[in-house]
């Protein structure tokens, strides 16, 4: 996606969302549905959309019931927008809402929609929760069946295991290992001490809890469920209190990855609205930003290097086709899924060695201006709802942009299965 002076140009016109909550704690009796209707009101209700048609609306979830089969259209029907409103799944795991992003600004930059909304939602406490396939094998017979001796014999199969839930997990089906394992050995790879991660860690926290303090999320969060700040910040934090903290995915003495410097299971919902200038015009919205290039890429995780490093890779072809530099930004936001794996790529980004070799530059990309990255805090702080977390930082990026009144920033999200999402914003 960009603006050749051929296609449209991608508005961003703002975001909302709910606060974003451990899971298993204020969220723990919502539903996928619930929080991302709520997200979406607080869109219509922010942009005075009760009531109007838009082109599409593009929203996702990780982990969810089979019952959400049409989860963006149940949610649209309920928010407020006309039920004349489409809606579609879809999913990138982490980076399922910058996708969203992606494919609602394509169809405005194509002129196939004037507007549309991107969005996401998890809820880690609404996990669906089901049994052994050999179980279900068995009910499929007794349903197939058709005569009552035929009914019944599938049920001398039955056996106490079959009444063991199974429970979602986040391992990789090729590698058998999780995200913290996954990149636990990245930190290694990468000679990615300990003390660096805690002090990424720190940061977030006090970023994001001096933004809530100072009203900057105000307009960005609207209150449910009677909460009205991300309950995961911790304002009392220190680096001594998060050093204390024993590693949980290496215990070894070479772990250094720890609850406190790795995002937390996370319940939230988030979304953007996106439209055409003249849209935007015609329904005196102000342009807070605008969505110019997206891309994605993927690696081979599985024997060849770490699970989360795609970034690396999508943000430097994104530069290469945007004749920019990693240094031509004002703003950051780079997805600290863990704080090991935010290092990591930026590392790589330093390393003449990795971009010559697997980036194919010549020279290496070089250092992030720490002091521009994730300025309100970031994923460690807030927590990360896994498809909500991309819809929260275009609407973050978007703010930041439109306070400034110039210049751009550059998004980085890394997800599962070896992929990574990544996209450049500029002040309107």
């Amino acid at each position: 996606m960009l603006h050749d002076g051929k296609s449209t140009r991608v508005a961003v016109i703002g975001g909302s969302r709910i606060p974003f909550c451990r899971s298993h704690s204020i969220y723990r009796d919502s539903s996928n549905q619930d929080l991302m209707t709520a997200a979406l009101a607080g869109l219509v209700n922010k942009f005075d959309l009760k009531g109007q048609t838009l082109g599409d609306v593009a929203l996702g979830a990780v982990v969810k019931h089979s019952r959400d089969f049409n989860l963006a259209r149940e949610s649209v029907i309920e928010c407020g927008l006309s039920p004349r409103t489409p809606g579609i799944d879809l999913q990138r795991a982490c980076g399922t809402s910058l996708e969203a992003c992606a494919l609602i600004g394509n169809k405005i930059a194509l002129g196939q929609i004037e507007s549309g909304i991107a969005g996401g939602t998890d809820s880690i406490s609404d996990a669906p929760i089901v049994y052994p396939d050999s179980y279900r094998s068995i009910m499929m017979d007794v349903y197939r069946a058709r005569s009552l001796p035929q009914r019944i014999l599938p049920w001398f199969r039955l056996r106490p295991a079959h009444f063991k839930p199974e429970f979602p997990g986040v391992n990789e089906p090729r590698t058998g290992l999780s995200m913290g394992q996954s990149t636990e050995l990245t930190a290694k790879e990468w000679d990615i001490p300990r003390e660096h991660q805690d002090q990424l860690a720190l940061a977030s926290h006090m970023k994001a809890a001096a933004a809530f303090d100072a009203g900057w999320y105000e307009d960005l969060v609207v209150p449910y469920m009677d909460c009205e700040e991300d309950n995961n910040i911790r304002r009392d934090t220190t680096f001594e209190k998060l050093s204390s903290l024993k590693p949980v995915f290496d215990k070894s003495e070479e772990g250094t990855m720890t609850a406190g410097n790795s995002t937390p299971l996370t319940d939230g919902a988030a979304a953007v609205l996106l439209a055409s200038e003249d849209w935007a015009r015609l329904k005196n919205l102000p342009i807070a930003a605008y969505l110019t290039f997206t891309q994605t890429a993927a690696i081979n995780f599985v024997n060849d290097e770490g699970l989360l490093m795609a970034p690396a890779y999508a943000v430097s072809e994104m530069l290469k086709a945007a004749k920019l530099n990693l240094q031509d930004f004002d703003f950051y936001e780079i997805h600290e899924a863990f704080a090991a794996q935010t290092i990591a790529t930026m590392k790589a980004w330093q390393s003449e060695k990795f971009c010559r070799e697997r980036l194919g530059r010549n020279t290496a990309m070089g250092p992030v201006d720490l002091a521009k990255v994730n300025v309100k805090g970031g994923s460690i702080a807030m927590g990360h709802p896994f498809a909500a977390t991309g819809a929260r930082i275009v609407g973050t990026m978007a703010k930041l942009l439109s306070e400034k009144g110039s210049g751009r920033g550059l998004i980085s999200v890394c997800t599962a299965g070896g992929m990574g999402v990544a996209a450049i914003m500029e002040a309107a």
